[in-house]
């Protein structure tokens, strides 16, 4: 028997991502799947693509039907994580895919969600400087963001290394339809989807805050984008420099940051990342270039949304908090075509 997991909220798309990944670690067993809407279903009525944990039914979402385990993961809406974690036995150790517990602010937690503040845990973005120890010794973290961690990883090294102004970025972050969930929305059936681009939450979107409060980031203009494109982000992070920066200094920052990190990886020059390389993967593409005509540095970012934009992230902390090689059970190879 590995150690006990379970998946609250595991109907959906990050849901179904995770157990994915989890019937494939060798150290996991799930032993608890709960839904809401379809509690008594088997998991196999709902991914039809997870044959080796089909017959797994799902419960209803509830403390009492994570019991058993020793990790939990909450991929619950936002609000619906913070008082389901509160019933949990401070032993089980807790990876929250939701918001609540991302931020340290509670004025910005009000402006950008609304609703009660509930004090933050440690933030699971293990590639941020001294992040990795305070993950491994947490029991309670919070997942990162899908835009967030596309746009940190991006901008975060540029910022510490003094290369660009913090106080004026510009964000251009394009996503697939999975990141709205699962729920059947009009605006989300493929007639309204394909050969489509539209921008949604433009001026204040939740990730805002986030981005700022683990990038150094201080004034940030935001466009999230909807993509014809069932999963992956492509985010566009643009800065002011602070004196004279190159490419290749840029793209130096970039490669110190990240040279020891198993899933990020700084493209060569005249490489732009794709987000459909980064597929079924928990790797993360990036370039920088400087604007021939702005003169602002301009880093590329590709991801996954639903890997480490989510469920890959997640598996990633909970190997952390563990003491499993952090590696385990994930892959820095996408899937093509």
């Amino acid at each position: 028997m590995g150690v006990r997991v379970a998946v609250a909220g595991a109907s959906g798309y990050a849901g179904g991502e995770l157990l994915r990944l989890l019937a494939a670690h060798p150290e996991f067993d799930v032993v608890a799947v709960t839904a809401h809407g379809n509690a008594g279903q088997p998991v196999g009525d709902v991914h039809a693509n997870l044959r080796s944990v089909a017959q797994l039914v799902f419960a209803p979402t509830s403390a009492a039907s994570l019991d058993e385990a020793d990790l939990v993961f909450l991929a619950l809406p936002h609000g619906a994580s913070s008082a389901l974690a509160a019933e949990l036995p401070s032993s089980t150790r807790v990876v929250d895919l939701g918001s609540d517990h991302r931020l340290t602010d509670p004025a910005a937690h009000e402006r950008y969600y609304g609703g009660e503040y509930h004090d933050a845990w440690t933030y699971g973005l293990p590639e941020l400087p001294g992040q990795r120890p305070l993950i491994a010794g947490a029991t309670r973290v919070a997942n990162t963001g899908c835009h967030a961690v596309a746009a940190i990883l991006a901008i975060a090294p540029l910022i510490a290394a003094g290369l660009v102004e913090p106080e004026d970025v510009v964000i251009t972050s394009a996503s697939g339809t999975s990141g709205a969930g699962r729920a059947a929305l009009a605006h989300l059936l493929g007639s309204e989807v394909m050969s489509d681009l539209t921008g949604y939450k433009v001026g204040a979107h939740r990730h805002v805050p986030e981005i700022k409060q683990a990038s150094g980031v201080a004034s940030l203009t935001m466009t999230p984008v909807l993509a014809p494109m069932p999963r992956g982000i492509l985010a566009s992070v643009a800065a002011r420099p602070s004196g004279p920066v190159t490419a290749d200094d840029a793209r130096a920052a970039l490669a110190a940051a990240y040279a020891d990190e198993p899933f990020v990886h700084v493209l060569p020059s005249g490489r732009q990342p794709r987000t459909a390389s980064t597929a079924g993967s928990n790797s993360a593409h990036l370039q920088a270039v400087v604007d021939e005509d702005s003169g602002r540095v301009i880093v590329t970012s590709a991801i996954d949304n639903l890997g480490k934009g989510a469920a890959g992230q997640a598996l990633q902390n909970a190997n952390l908090m563990l003491g499993l090689p952090e590696t385990l059970g994930l892959s820095v190879n996408g899937v093509a075509p």
